[in-house]
């Protein structure tokens, strides 16, 4: 509770400070112009709101991925999950190009899951004793899949939808072009009902068979959580890195690893960190932007690599 209030506040300020900030100047004054609330409610408001439930949903699947592979190195992007959502998405926008969005969102989003469960099958066999093997050998498959997805691309000339799909930004989000995302943060948000479970989940398959949990089930809704927030996420905005494998590993040092108590600040930190990078991106080479991607790339890196040589207290 001592993080809530202050995380809430720092959140409502990038919000609304998010709203003032773009290519077309928009001052305080004028805020009661017809034209400034045209672009607040057709284009700054929807940038927004897709920011804020990217940055959740993503830390929230990342947080879940890693209970369920109990390592703390995997996130959806770095473990083939985003790489075979784009790869689903390809695939159906070549062999149903008319198809309708949500088609695309649901193809995508089963891609997904088919390449979440390949991953768990493959580090299934590694030895416990060697945690480092697992994001290794997501980063490998994950390359793998991507290279077939630009194998493809290259073939059919369709490498600039890859090259969209690999780097995600928010440039082009406006109403009517973001709502899927709406979908992504319920999903994320149910994972909320069902926390208890996946903090039995952290534990491991034996520990919690022992403990009645339904083992299967539970690791089955929570692919589906982070197979759903991927692609979503994929088909909307494309590829953001680093946010579901940062921000749980610092939530965790702040408030331990109970899910239900965690999940909430999660979810606030990932929103921040990500609308926060969103606001440097639009900042940085003004009037222009950089991918957001590519801000949290070099903040998420650089904080990866803090926690892994730090010394921060872990709090349970």
């Amino acid at each position: 509770m001592s993080h809530t209030v202050p995380g809430v506040l720092l959140l409502s300020l990038l919000f609304v400070g998010s709203l003032f900030v773009g290519a077309t100047p928009l001052a305080l004054t004028e805020i009661m112009t017809t034209e400034a609330w045209v672009l607040i409610r057709d284009s700054r408001l929807p940038r927004a709101c897709a920011v804020v439930l990217t940055g959740a949903s993503l830390a929230i699947a990342g947080q879940i991925m890693q209970l369920i592979a109990r390592n703390r190195f995997v996130e959806p992007m770095t473990a083939g999950t985003g790489q075979s959502a784009m790869l689903g998405l390809l695939l159906v926008s070549v062999l149903l190009p008319t198809a309708a969005i949500g088609v695309k969102m649901t193809l995508a989003a089963c891609a997904a899951l088919v390449g979440s469960m390949g991953f768990f099958a493959l580090t299934r066999r590694l030895p416990p004793e060697e945690p480092l093997l697992v994001p290794l050998v997501g980063i490998v498959y994950g390359g793998v899949i991507g290279s077939a997805a630009v194998y493809i691309g290259f073939q059919l000339d369709m490498l600039q939808y890859i090259d969209i799909w690999l780097t995600g930004e928010f440039s082009g989000t406006m109403r009517g072009r973001y709502e899927l995302l709406w979908v992504a943060g319920l999903a994320a948000a149910l994972s909320y009902l069902v926390a208890d479970q996946f903090s039995i989940l952290g534990l491991g398959e034996t520990v919690s068979l022992n403990l009645g949990l339904n083992y299967r089930q539970v690791v089955l809704s929570g692919l589906v959580v982070i197979s759903v927030v991927t692609g979503l996420t994929v088909v909307t905005v494309g590829a953001i890195p680093f946010v579901g494998l940062v921000v749980p590993n610092l939530v965790s040092r702040l408030v331990g690893d109970n899910l239900r108590r965690s999940l909430p600040l999660t979810a606030m930190v990932g929103a921040g960190l990500v609308l926060a990078s969103d606001i440097f991106a639009r900042l940085v080479v003004h009037p222009f932007e950089v991918p957001v991607a590519t801000v949290i790339g070099i903040i998420g890196a650089a904080v990866f690599l803090w926690m892994l040589y730090g010394r921060g207290q872990h709090v349970s």
